[in-house]
């Protein structure tokens, strides 16, 4: 398997200070207590889906398992906890030494989700688990927004090609994350040359509307980049007057010209109108591509025209209006004691409203109807009813504190299309509903 395959890590940075101070805090507190050996279970789940959605999409799984083998103290850092009075000696003495020594379960990364779902186990001594609380949900709900909208404009695509283009309207590290993550939920290539460096992300890229103003003429323009990137190469034609440039683009590419873009006006009239023109040129193999802040009901509307591929920047890197998942970590399970043989007792916060949470290390299995279509997302903390012991959703990824799941992004990719071909016909709804699954506690 190429390296690259699985994402390049080298160089990667300490995640340890991407947390919250209580974090720490807490463990000091621990510590002084005797309970921080305490074995422990945490779980990462959503108690809801984003207001209209419809299923969750599980990404960033793998960047967790980078975060969790790269959170680590060191003499900096220690120092600087140390200078601004954030933990005490004992403390710091704890830190210098952590490495995650425990075990992680999860759903992989591109499997769907529904409200409940343990997204993530994660089981060890109370302090070693609550000090990744704060990086894994950051990277858990910020990858799985990202891939939730990406699922839906791949839905609303229908096969057509997407291009993710959103580096510029967003952080310039949420870019890179952005990119991997739509490209788990189905776009094909990303313009963003440092996520195709890092996850091996088919990378793509042309020319903006500023390559043609520099030069005197729109022919010229056309002519300078046919010549340095050949006929293949995608035009921009809505600098000026579109007819014109199509024209132009065919006499200079010719009819082996790859494709046009346009990114502006009334795309669906516009794509109708570039698409007559090409063919009346003779251009019958040119692709059109289309931009110009689209998001998935922008694609839907333009299923009738004769679109190629879309191009989506701001709405993509924004969650298309849900920028988070609103996944929690919550201590769901703890012993007396750091011996294994000690019973774990499930614990659950009982305030009122909406923030109570169940209790119980939990498992979770998909259930199937008679057709093979999923019908429910069954929950539990006993023993797995022998009818759902071969559809059971965690798998194992961290073990003893080594990762034990790495895999390609291709795979997230592919698990994506087969979890979402596997659920019922209305999740591709665009339109405002209820969760596609129930989710059934027993």
């Amino acid at each position: 398997m190429n390296s690259a395959d699985l994402g390049r890590r080298v160089g990667v940075p300490s995640t340890a200070l991407f947390t919250d101070q209580y974090e720490l805090t807490m463990v000091q507190a621990a510590l002084k207590a005797g309970t921080a050996d305490r074995r422990s279970v945490f779980e990462a789940f959503t108690r809801r889906l984003p207001e209209g959605r419809r299923y969750g999409v599980v990404a960033g799984i793998g960047r967790v398992l980078d975060a969790v083998e790269n959170f680590h103290f060191d003499d900096e850092m220690l120092t600087f906890l140390r200078d601004q009075n954030v933990v005490d000696g004992p403390t710091l003495a704890y830190l210098a030494d952590y490495r995650f020594s425990g075990d992680i379960w999860g759903y992989p990364e591109g499997e769907v989700y529904f409200p409940g779902s343990p997204i993530l186990r994660v089981e060890g001594s109370f302090a070693e688990c609550v000090l990744l609380e704060t990086v894994i949900l950051s990277i858990l709900n910020h990858d799985s927004a990202i891939a939730a909208a990406a699922s839906r404009m791949s839905a609303a695509a229908g096969g057509r090609g997407l291009i993710e283009m959103g580096a510029r309207r967003t952080h310039e590290l949420s870019a890179v994350a952005s990119a991997r993550a739509a490209y788990i939920g189905g776009f094909d290539t990303t313009s963003d040359l440092a996520a195709g460096f890092r996850y091996n992300i088919p990378t793509v890229g042309t020319s903006a509307h500023a390559f043609t103003l520099l030069h005197d003429s729109e022919r010229d323009a056309f002519q300078a980049q046919v010549d340095s990137l050949g006929r293949d190469t995608t035009l921009l034609v809505d600098t000026y007057d579109v007819t014109a440039a199509v024209r132009t683009a065919v006499e200079v590419a010719g009819t082996e010209l790859g494709a046009v873009r346009i990114d502006s006006g009334d795309l669906l009239l516009v794509a109708h109108r570039v698409r007559q023109q090409l063919d009346e040129l003779g251009a019958t193999g040119t692709k059109i591509v289309v931009t110009s802040d689209l998001d998935e009901y922008a694609i839907a509307s333009l299923a009738a025209a004769p679109v190629d591929a879309y191009g989506v920047g701001t709405q993509l890197v924004t969650g298309s209006g849900h920028p988070t998942c609103s996944m929690v970590y919550k201590l769901v399970a703890r012993a007396s004691s750091a011996d294994p043989a000690d019973e774990l007792r499930p614990v659950a916060k009982k305030s009122m409203g909406a923030k109570s949470s169940k209790g119980g290390r939990k498992w979770a299995a998909r259930r199937l109807d008679e057709d093979g279509v999923a019908e429910a997302e069954v929950i539990g903390t006993g023993p797995v009813p022998p009818e759902l012991a071969g559809r059971q959703l965690l798998v194992e990824l961290v073990r003893g504190g080594e990762v034990v799941a790495r895999e390609p992004l291709e795979a997230a990719r592919e698990r994506h299309v087969a979890a979402r071909a596997g659920l019922p016909m209305s999740a591709m709804q665009l339109s405002r509903g209820e969760p596609v699954l129930p989710t059934e506690y027993v």
